[in-house]
């Protein structure tokens, strides 16, 4: 599984995928170092995949490597007949939202003030970590 066409060879290594739970999880590693990470995660209720934590190093972007792992996440649905993948982002950058959309996804909505998963929702934490949650979807085929 070789990313991108780059200066230097990147492999996609299949950390963890479990098939009964329709869940994946790929590394990004490029000269010996994880440079990117991204996870996949079934939902069987609406047949839907949802992207999940995808991240690249810092020092790495740029170079195809997010787009290399978000195209693993849509041929993993696609392999596994799900209908459509899903992903929700806090992310402020719009280079992130361009990606989603040079990917296929098409912006669905956001959801205002929302709260991280895991805080305790102290006074603290709703005057600085309340975010927009933006919603993404790719259509793969119609139910």
């Amino acid at each position: 599984n070789s990313c991108l066409q780059w200066n230097k060879f990147c492999s996609l290594i299949p950390v963890f995928c479990h098939r009964f739970t329709g869940s994946c999880f790929w590394v990004a590693v490029l000269d010996g170092n994880v440079v990117g990470i991204v996870a996949a995660r079934g939902n069987e209720e609406d047949n839907t995949v949802e992207l999940r934590r995808m991240s690249v190093d810092f020092d790495q972007r740029g170079k195809g490597i997010a787009k290399a792992l978000g195209r693993k996440v849509l041929e993993f649905a696609v392999l596994n007949n799900y209908s459509a993948v899903v992903l929700g982002t806090t992310a402020v950058k719009p280079a992130a939202h361009k990606l989603y959309e040079s990917l296929g996804f098409r912006y669905v909505g956001v959801t205002e003030h929302y709260v991280l998963p895991g805080m305790n929702h102290s006074v603290l934490e709703k005057m600085f970590f309340q975010l927009r949650y933006h919603r993404y979807r790719l259509l793969l085929r119609e139910e």
